[in-house]
């Protein structure tokens, strides 16, 4: 009984056993037939749903989106291409090789290409060009690049983000911030705003924008390292530099462009770059916007920067310092020497003091001092603190020109001598007396124009006679120039050369 009822189990199983494989092998055969009936497909989506990972916090702490696209969007239309031709023999003297000037040359210099039209002594003279980048500041057309990237240029192009050209007119420029303004006459354009460049904090995120070897519209990020920085690179006796420094790529090509901050507004002008090969190595220079704006102000208002002075000579305070004077360590500015007749002298600065504030701002470095009185007009009064003997105390200082003056000097700015490309001033009447003459304008500087592309005047001729027509006064230029069509014979001397000279060019269409 009992084989017979383990038999009857083992049947069971068997049969179980057997159903269960039966299941399997038509489930298997099933799936293959659904598999053959619905093909596989892979699905593709257009676009890629990318998540935010970085966070930056806004003034008040609250924490946003790190979002270069919004920022790229809202400055690419207003930083502009700069092409720059410049007439010139290849060859000067004993064959020798004509030298881009300096400080710039290892910035900008090697931007510059030669066409080769033959060679040799006597040769005709041949274009070279140079790209930069600009900054368009407002509706006008006026454009702020920097003086490097247009000095000793013939003609200026300037190549919009939607690729279209304009010839442009430079309106001035000053090379002791080698900042220049210039103008195209375009419409539609979106300008950038300018901000308080004191705001911008060390460790900020910043775009630089430009054009660097003419890939145009380049954008590169990086932060803020650092703020009022001097590398010694302007030349210029009353040089003023204060950088902003920044780790964004910055390369040759990029000089005259934007530096943003994530709002999208102007911090500063790139304008030159720490390297030992000529190329990006991880440090640029950038134009505070609070210089850009008095700079521009100036330009528009007077014709030419307008540079107020304390008169003194000055030293970054450092513990070297410090115990080569015999003083205690204060952080400011040692005034190593007092200028005679100076505004600094009159307030009663004296040599030996530590500036430590100017109007409340605190002046740790003679750069930031720099910087900060370069915000100011000959006649303006500021509030020097000092710290005398370990003491503080206040001056009122009453800035002065470079001529030892608080007058505010204007020149005459119409539209006929900007299309010149020059900038004038009457000739003084001890000068006039020296070389025999009435009176006379002299020609303080020359950039790209009529006089420059198509004439071989050079600064410091001194204009007596426009076609034949006297000329004692700047006004007596323009009058003479404006609403003129045809040919122009101008007639002068220079200081330091024999005889009359003439130099014609055309006017109008």
């Amino acid at each position: 009984m009992k084989n017979k009822n383990r038999h009857r189990t083992e049947l069971k199983i068997y049969f179980f056993a057997a159903f269960i494989a039966l299941v399997v092998s038509f489930g298997a055969i099933g799936s293959y037939l659904l598999v053959q009936e619905k093909p596989v497909t892979i699905q593709q989506i257009q676009g890629t749903e990318g998540k935010t990972v970085l966070y930056t916090a806004d003034k008040e702490g609250n924490l946003k989106p790190l979002d270069f696209t919004v920022t790229v969007d809202r400055v690419l239309d207003a930083v502009v291409n700069i092409k720059s031709t410049q007439s010139t023999s290849r060859y000067q003297g004993q064959g020798e090789y004509r030298q881009l000037p300096d400080p710039f040359k290892d910035f900008f210099g090697d931007m510059f290409k030669d066409l080769p039209q033959g060679e040799g002594k006597g040769s005709r003279p041949q274009p070279m060009y140079g790209t930069g980048s600009g900054v368009i500041i407002n509706e006008q057309g006026y454009i702020v690049t920097n003086n490097h990237v247009i000095a000793n240029a013939d003609e200026i192009e300037v190549t919009l983000h939607d690729n279209g050209t304009y010839k442009a007119s430079v309106i001035g420029t000053d090379p002791t911030t080698d900042l220049a303004l210039i103008q195209i006459k375009a419409e539609g354009l979106n300008p950038l705003a300018l901000v308080n460049s004191d705001d911008v904090q060390i460790g900020e995120w910043v775009l630089a924008v430009g054009n660097p070897f003419s890939l145009t519209s380049t954008v590169t990020a990086g932060i803020v390292s650092a703020k009022g920085r001097n590398i010694n690179i302007n030349r210029e006796k009353f040089a003023v530099e204060s950088f902003i420094q920044t780790d964004a790529a910055i390369n040759p090509g990029n000089s005259g462009g934007a530096l943003v901050n994530l709002e999208g507004h102007l911090i500063g002008i790139n304008t030159a770059i720490a390297s030992r090969t000529g190329t990006y190595n991880g440090y640029g220079f950038a134009v505070p916007s609070n210089i850009v704006s008095k700079v521009v102000e100036d330009l528009l208002k007077y014709g030419s920067v307008q540079r107020g002075m304390l008169g003194v000579s000055i030293r970054t305070m450092d513990g070297n310092l410090a115990k080569e004077k015999g003083v205690d360590f204060t952080k400011g500015v040692w005034v190593e020497n007092v200028g005679e007749d100076s505004g600094a002298e009159k307030a009663g600065i004296e040599r030996g003091d530590i500036i430590i504030k100017v109007d409340e701002n605190e002046t740790l470095t003679s750069p930031r001092l720099q910087e900060i009185i370069a915000r100011h007009r000959p006649g303006d009064k500021v509030m020097v603190t000092v710290n005398r003997d370990g003491k503080e105390r206040e001056f009122e200082v009453v800035l002065k020109n470079a001529n030892g003056s608080t007058e505010i000097i204007k020149k005459e700015k119409k539209e006929v001598l900007n299309l010149l490309g020059a900038d004038f001033e009457n000739l003084g009447k001890e000068e006039a007396k020296k070389l025999d003459l009435d009176g006379g304008v002299k020609v303080t500087n020359l950039y790209a124009g009529k006089l420059r592309k198509e004439t071989q005047m050079q600064e410091g001729f001194i204009i007596t006679h426009i076609n034949g027509t006297k000329v004692v006064d700047i006004k007596d230029v323009a009058k003479a120039l404006e609403n003129k069509e045809g040919g122009i014979m101008m007639e002068g001397v220079y200081e330091d050369r024999p005889g009359k000279h003439y130099y014609a060019f055309g006017m109008g269409s």
